[in-house]
């Protein structure tokens, strides 16, 4: 009987005496910030409102301007600059006498289109 107490022991007690403890060193993701210096110019955006004008060349939003009696010309570059008023773009073509609200930026002498929304 004694052998079998001691057996039984020695099998509960040597697990715990080969058991390796559990790691508490858990890998942690480490961030360093660092301070960036950003230089440029800043560039302005301008809105007008008006209509748009009956002869627009390729690439060209000409508008006639409410307070202004010169149409404004506006460069076009690209797709996805003109949007109805939920912000969906505008795949077909502006029809003179569409009211737009234009937002761009004046680069040297031409007027770069950031957008423009068609608000009828």
């Amino acid at each position: 009987m004694k052998k079998i107490i001691v057996t039984l022991g020695c099998v509960v007690i040597a697990p715990l005496a080969f058991a390796q403890p559990s790691s508490t060193d858990k890998k942690q993701n480490t961030t360093t910030t660092e301070r960036i210096n950003v230089t440029g110019t800043i560039v302005r955006t301008t809105t007008e409102e008006g209509a748009a004008a009956s002869y627009q060349p390729a690439k060209t939003l000409v508008v006639r301007e409410d307070r202004s009696n010169n149409p404004g010309r506006y460069v076009l570059s690209g797709r996805g600059h003109v949007v109805n008023k939920a912000g969906e773009i505008v795949q077909t073509a502006i029809k003179p006498g569409t009211r737009v609200r234009v937002y761009y930026a004046d680069m040297g002498d031409l007027r770069m289109i950031d957008h423009v929304v068609v608000i009828d």
